[in-house]
């Protein structure tokens, strides 16, 4: 039997330890827990936060934080590219956040959660859900760090003031932080013709794909244009469809797998990272792509930041 195959059914960790499948935890992010993964002490935390109330498309949201999750069991605990066994420094996964009730409840339940987390030292990994939630996550961070900013990572622009009578929708995403900090957009192929105008003026800088598909001589313009803290918001919609399919409003010409893990890793290298948030991620029946390579990527965002902090 080859064991590194199959995480389902053995797992072979550091110190020569097997551990069976009755032992993977498929609630927990990776499906194990370190001696350091309480929250006190914990390097990372996963959120799950299944809000689904405005997506005009394709659905299936709110199902996305769970199995990704879920799918996070398969990976290998090593990571081939940054040499680690992150889960080793602690992660730590937290109940998903009350999405039932009125947006306004939702917003709340969300605020005050953030607010929480933000007493420990745990770089914060928010799993939705709709583009929506990015509102309510992002805010408290925006109150704290007053020299922070956005890395917008998505297929649509999200600049909306309002999108079918509300202005909390996944449409809205990145409206209210606009008005407030610099936000940076990457990937942007989709912009509607009343958020134009929002696009590349004010604290807005959007990098339209086809205007920019040379990584290497975007992630230089994007670095520059980022202040020293940042929160990153990451719609999976931002990558092509072949790497994340299942999305509600896919979009053809995206970024490709090693592109975007450029990108990422020379942000979070040259830039201080208080929270992540990765949303827009369906769950659908006819196959495991998009949960599996949507926990592989926040895995490997995992890694990037642990090695950073190695080197320190």
């Amino acid at each position: 039997m080859d064991y590194g195959s199959c995480r389902s059914r053995i797992c072979k960790i550091r110190h020569g330890v097997f551990v069976s499948e009755e032992n993977v935890q498929t609630d927990k992010f990776m499906g194990l827990e370190s001696k350091t993964s309480s929250l006190p002490l914990c390097k990372f935390v996963v959120v799950p936060v299944p809000f689904e109330k405005t997506v005009c498309y394709g659905h299936g949201t709110a199902k996305g934080p769970a199995a990704i999750i879920e799918a996070s069991t398969q990976i290998e605990l090593w990571d081939e590219e940054t040499k680690t066994e992150t889960w080793e420094l602690g992660i730590n996964t937290q109940p998903a956040i009350n999405c039932k009730g009125s947006t306004n409840t939702v917003f709340k339940n969300i605020d005050k959660t953030v607010r929480n987390l933000m007493q420990y030292k745990a770089i914060p990994f928010y799993i939705g859900g709709e583009h929506t939630v990015t509102q309510a996550l992002a805010q408290p961070y925006i109150e704290k760090y007053k020299n922070l900013s956005i890395l917008h990572f998505d297929a649509h622009a999200d600049l909306r003031p309002t999108f079918e009578g509300t202005p909390k929708s996944h449409a809205c995403a990145l409206y209210p932080a606009s008005r407030q900090v610099k936000v940076v957009q990457v990937g942007i192929r989709s912009v509607a013709s009343e958020e134009k105008q929002f696009c590349n003026t004010g604290h807005v800088t959007t990098y339209l794909m086809h205007e920019h598909r040379d990584i290497k001589k975007l992630i230089p313009q994007v670095i520059k244009k980022l202040t020293d803290t940042v929160y990153i918001t990451i719609d999976v919609d931002g990558f092509d469809p072949s790497v994340i399919p299942a999305t509600g409003t896919p979009q053809p010409g995206g970024f490709m797998w090693y592109e975007a893990l450029d990108l990422f890793r020379e942000v979070i290298k040259h830039k201080k990272i208080v929270a992540i948030d990765v949303v827009e991620a369906c769950k659908r029946s006819a196959d495991t792509i998009t949960e599996f390579n949507t926990a592989k990527l926040i895995y490997r965002l995992m890694g990037y930041l642990a090695v950073k902090n190695k080197k320190k």
